[in-house]
């Protein structure tokens, strides 16, 4: 079976704090047809996944990993992000959750750019026209994205993470250990609040 279903995205609607005031709760979300179909685990099976934060893991960021091309940058290394914040997020274009957290994330790179933040957006496709270059060159005109942005179409930097959702986000200190995990929407004020306690 082709790999784009077998990784069907793990979109996340955030539609406020979950119960007890811990997280927040998965739902349904649009497809390319604008039907709302549930949000998958990795088995693609229907059930819900948490949206919240994870606590500090203490664990290096790992190595970017068969990344086809660098956008918006000459090819870099984790070594070359050290004494950095770094914000790695994984993202596709088409990702309706992913685009719902972008405005954010391109504020925080202009705001937080010259204290020391570096963001890396990954660009890890679903579908065939997610891996055009020219489509994603596209999203990051009408973005308005101009950090770093690897193209991990063989899906080997997200296999290095353990990820299985878009979007999903990780923040590491200068030190490059990871400090902070979110999976989905939301959570906005914790990561910026996050973001500055790092650069401080």
């Amino acid at each position: 079976m082709n790999n784009n279903f077998q990784r069907r995205r793990k979109l996340l609607l955030y539609f406020g704090l979950g119960f007890f005031g811990i997280g927040a709760a998965a739902k349904v979300f649009p497809n390319l047809r604008g039907e709302n179909v549930p949000s998958t685990n990795a088995n693609n099976t229907s059930a819900p996944v948490a949206v919240a934060a994870q606590p500090p893991t203490g664990k290096s960021l790992p190595e970017f990993q068969g990344i086809s091309q660098w956008l918006n940058s000459a090819p870099l290394s984790i070594a070359d992000l050290k004494g950095s914040v770094v914000l790695i997020q994984f993202w596709t274009f088409a990702c309706i959750n992913c685009q719902r957290t972008l405005p954010y994330i391109t504020k925080w790179h202009r705001q937080y750019e010259a204290q020391g933040l570096k963001v890396i957006g990954i660009h890890t496709p679903e579908l065939a026209f997610e891996r055009d270059v020219n489509n994603i060159k596209r999203a990051l005109r009408q973005r308005e994205i101009t950090y770093p942005v690897p193209l991990d179409n063989e899906y080997k930097t997200w296999s290095a993470y353990n990820n299985q959702y878009w979007p999903h986000l990780f923040l590491a200190d200068r030190q490059g250990f990871i400090r902070y995990d979110h999976v989905g929407e939301g959570a906005y004020d914790t990561t910026e609040q996050t973001i500055r306690q790092l650069l401080g």
